[in-house]
C-alpha cells in the first residue's frame, strides 16, 4: 500500500470516544431488547422457575465461554469489524468475507424487526389507527399506519448514528439505566408482594427446559457488538476483553432476576393471558394498570437500545469489510465532520426503513435467521482463536485465557453441538426452514458486492 493510500486511511478513521459506561450500555442494552417482555412468562410456564433458571445458567455459561474467546481476540486485535478482523488474520480474506457477511445478516435481521416491535409496543399504550392496507405477507395484513411508526423509528436511529456515535450512546446509556431500574422493580415487587405458591412446579418438563435452553443464545446475542466498536474505545485492549465478559454476566443476571420476579409475581393463569404477558403480570402484582404501561415503556426502551446496538454493530462490520475492499470501498468511508461510517449507516438505515413494510409474521423468519447466523459465526470465531493460538503464538494477547487450546477445543465442541441442536429443534422442526434460503440469498448478494469491489491482494497491505 503506497503513501497516498496510507494518508487517505489516516483521515478515514473512527474517533476514540467510548468509555466503560458507554461499552456496558452497548453490550447490555443490545442483549436486553423486546423479547423479555413477551417471553419471560413463557419460560417460567414451560420450564418452571427452577428449570428456566438452570437453562439460563447453562446457556449463559456457554455464551460466557464464547465471550472469553471474543475477549482474547478483541484485546489482541482491537479493530472495527470484530469477527471479520479475527478470521481475516487466521483464515484469510475469503473466509473473513463469508463470516463477516453472514454476521452482518445477523445484526440486520434483528435491527429490521425492531420497527414492527416498536409499533406493537406503542399500540398497547396508545392504539394506532389501522388505515392504508398495503398487502398481506405470510398471513399478516400490513397497514401503512403501522409501517410508518417503524419507519419513523428507523429514521431517528439512522440520524443518531449518522451525526456521531456519542449522540447514539448518550441515548443508549440513559435507556439502559431505565431498563435496570425496571428489572429491580419487578424483582423486588415479586419478592415483596408476590407469593411462592405462584411459582407452581419448580421444574415443569424436560421439553420445556430445552425450549428455554435453546433460546438463550438469541437472548444473549449482542455481546459481540462490543468488538465491532473496538477502534472507537478509549480504554486499554485488556480492559476491552474484560468488558465483554462483564456485559455477559450483567445481562445473564438481569434475565435471572426477571425470571425469579415473574415467577413470584403472578400465578400461571395471569402469565398465560394477554397480548403482552409481562404487562399483565405487572398490573396484577401492583394492582394497578399504570404499572403495565411502565413495563411496556421499558419494553420500548429495550427495543430502542437493541435497535441502536445492532445498528452500530452492522455499520461497523460493513465499514470494516469496505475498508478491506471485500465489498465496494465506499462502505469503508468515514464522514469528514462526524467521523461515522456514513455509507454503511445509510445502507443499514435503508434496510430498517423498508423492513416494516414486510409485516410482522414474515420478520419472524429474520429473527430465527439472526440466531442461526450468529451461532455459525461464533463457531468460526472459535476456530480462528485455535488457529491463531497455534500459528500466531507471538501475537500480543493482553487479555489471555488460561488453558487456551484445551479451553478453545471444548468451547468449539460445545458450540457445534449447540448449533446442531438449534438447527434441528428451532429451524428444521419449524417446517419450511426459510432461514437457509435467506442466508443463501444474502450470500449471493454479498458475492455480487464482492465482485463489484474487484478486490485484489495488492489493494491493501497485510497489516
Amino acid at each position: 500500500m503506497n503513501d497516498n493510500m496510507d494518508n487517505k486511511n489516516n483521515g478515514n478513521k473512527l474517533s476514540k470516544v467510548l468509555g466503560r459506561t458507554d461499552i456496558i450500555a452497548i453490550g447490555f442494552g443490545t442483549m436486553v431488547g423486546w423479547s423479555w417482555i413477551m417471553m419471560t412468562t413463557s419460560w417460567v410456564n414451560e420450564a418452571g422457575i427452577l428449570g428456566a433458571v438452570i437453562a439460563f445458567l447453562i446457556g449463559g455459561a456457554i455464551i460466557l465461554a464464547i465471550g472469553l474467546v471474543y475477549g482474547e481476540l478483541t484485546a489482541a486485535l482491537p479493530l472495527a469489524g470484530g469477527e471479520f478482523a479475527f478470521i481475516y488474520r487466521a483464515m484469510g480474506r475469503n473466509s473473513a468475507w463469508l463470516v463477516g457477511w453472514i454476521m452482518t445478516l445477523a445484526y440486520m435481521g434483528v435491527a429490521a424487526w425492531e420497527g414492527i416491535a416498536l409499533a406493537t409496543a406503542i399500540d398497547y399504550i396508545l392504539p394506532i389507527p389501522k388505515f392504508g392496507p398495503l398487502m398481506e405477507i405470510a398471513g399478516y395484513q400490513v397497514y401503512l399506519s403501522w409501517a410508518l411508526v417503524g419507519v419513523a423509528g428507523a429514521l431517528i436511529i439512522t440520524l443518531l448514528n449518522l451525526i456521531g456515535v456519542k449522540s447514539a450512546l448518550l441515548f443508549q446509556v440513559m435507556a439502559t439505566a431505565a431498563l435496570i431500574i425496571i428489572a429491580i422493580v419487578i424483582f423486588l415487587g415479586g419478592v415483596t408482594f408476590g407469593d411462592i405458591d405462584n411459582m407452581g412446579r419448580p421444574f415443569e418438563s424436560g421439553r420445556g427446559f430445552f425450549y428455554v435452553l435453546l433460546m438463550v443464545p438469541a437472548m444473549l446475542i449482542g455481546f459481540d457488538i462490543i468488538p465491532q466498536s473496538a477502534e472507537e474505545m478509549n480504554i486499554g485492549p485488556k480492559n476491552i476483553g474484560k468488558m465483554i465478559v462483564v456485559c455477559i454476566i450483567i445481562s445473564l443476571l438481569w434475565y435471572l432476576i426477571m425470571i425469579i420476579g415473574v415467577g413470584l409475581a403472578a400465578p400461571a393463569e395471569i402469565r398465560f393471558s394477554g397480548i403482552i404477558p409481562m404487562a399483565d403480570v405487572a398490573a396484577y402484582l401492583f394492582s394497578s394498570q399504570a404499572f403495565s404501561t411502565i413495563i411496556v415503556f421499558g419494553g420500548i426502551l429495550g427495543i430502542l437500545t437493541t435497535w441502536n446496538g445492532f445498528f452500530i454493530g452492522a455499520t461497523r462490520l460493513i465499514y470494516a469489510m469496505g475498508r478491506a475492499w471485500v465489498i465496494p470501498p465506499v462502505f469503508g468511508s468515514v464522514h469528514r465532520k462526524y467521523k461515522t461510517p456514513w455509507a454503511a449507516t445509510l445502507l443499514v438505515g435503508l434496510v430498517c426503513v423498508i423492513a416494516p413494510f414486510l409485516g410482522q409474521n414474515a420478520l419472524i423468519w429474520f429473527i430465527n435467521t439472526s440466531s442461526l447466523s450468529a451461532l455459525i459465526s461464533y463457531c468460526f470465531v472459535i476456530m480462528a482463536f485455535l488457529i491463531l493460538r497455534k500459528k500466531d503464538a507471538g501475537l500480543d494477547r493482553p487479555f489471555r485465557i488460561k488453558g487456551g487450546m484445551v479451553f478453545g477445543r471444548i468451547t468449539f465442541a460445545v458450540s457445534i453441538m449447540y448449533l446442531i441442536a438449534y438447527i434441528f429443534s428451532e429451524v428444521i422442526a419449524g417446517g419450511n426452514a426459510p432461514e437457509f434460503i435467506i442466508i443463501a440469498a444474502w450470500v449471493v448478494v454479498g458475492a455480487a458486492l464482492a465482485a463489484a469491489a474487484k478486490f485484489k491482494d495488492g489493494h491493501i497491505s497485510a497489516e
